[in-house]
Parts: structure tokens; sequence; C-alpha cells
């Protein structure tokens, strides 16, 4: 199995786990000489065998991501550094927001507010690094499929 294929597979288990909780908690309850429309029992047995095989699966991905090298760095510290730059360009974009805001004032003699960073300079930056997580996504889906999980 790919690692990609087992990335799609965690997802699906994911969704699953969230469904069959929510399926037990509809029928886990009944009024007295009613049935459930689901067998509450069943909908228990289900969701423990789908986490028992996502913590399997979670395992398996995080043992390959630690294993597998691209450009001298472990999966692991690829999927760090996409969260970093994701976590940078929010903040960027943050900052470009607030300093593109305009204050008004109603008379000449109000404070006036001005930025102190350059909105198109920050904007520039967000956009490299918005580019630079392009590159970086594409060699992680890349590696994904070219990688036998482990």
């Amino acid at each position: 199995m790919k690692l990609a294929e087992a990335l799609q597979e965690r997802a699906d288990l994911n969704r699953k786990i969230d469904d069959l909780k929510r399926r037990l908690g509809r029928n886990i309850l009944v009024q007295e000489g009613e049935a459930p429309a689901e067998d509450p029992a069943m909908l228990l047995s289900e969701l423990d065998a789908a986490i028992d095989r996502l913590e399997s699966l979670m395992a398996a991905i995080n043992r390959t991501n630690g294993r597998t090298r691209v450009n001298g760095m472990t999966l692991t510290e690829l999927i760090a550094k996409k969260d970093a730059l994701n976590l940078r360009i929010s903040a960027y974009r943050d900052a470009v927001y607030t300093a593109s805001e305009n204050t008004s004032r109603a008379r000449g003699t109000e404070i006036r507010v001005k930025a102190l960073l350059s909105a198109a300079e920050l904007q520039k930056q967000a956009d490299a690094l918005s580019a630079d997580l392009r590159k970086l996504d594409n060699l992680l889906q890349e590696t994904n499929w070219k990688t036998e999980l482990k």
C-alpha cells in the first residue's frame, strides 16, 4: 500500500468514526417498549474495529514519515515545515489586512493612525511563502504516491 492510500484511508476512517459516534448516540437510548433504528451493540463493535484500524494505520503512517527522507529531511520534518509555513502565511495575511485598513477621521484634529509595516511588502512576502508552500505540498504529494507504507 502506498503512503498516499494510507492517508486516504485514515481520512475515511476518521469520517466513519465520527458517523458511528453520531449513530450510536442516536440509538443508545429508546423509549421503553420501542426498538432503536440500529443495534447500538453492533454500532459499538463497528466503532471499536474502526478505531483499532485507525490506530494501526496511524502507527504505520508515522513510522513511514519518520523513516522516509526527501531532500535530506524526513517526511515528518517536511510536514512540520508545511505546518509552520501555513501558520506564517496566515499571520502575514492578517498583518496585510490590518496594515491595509483605512482609519477615517471626521476632523483633521483627530488622532491619525498609520501602518508601521507596508501592506504591499507584507503581501509580496505572503505570496512568496504561498509559492513555497505549493512547491512543498507538491513534493509531499509526489512522495506520498511513490512511498510504500512501512
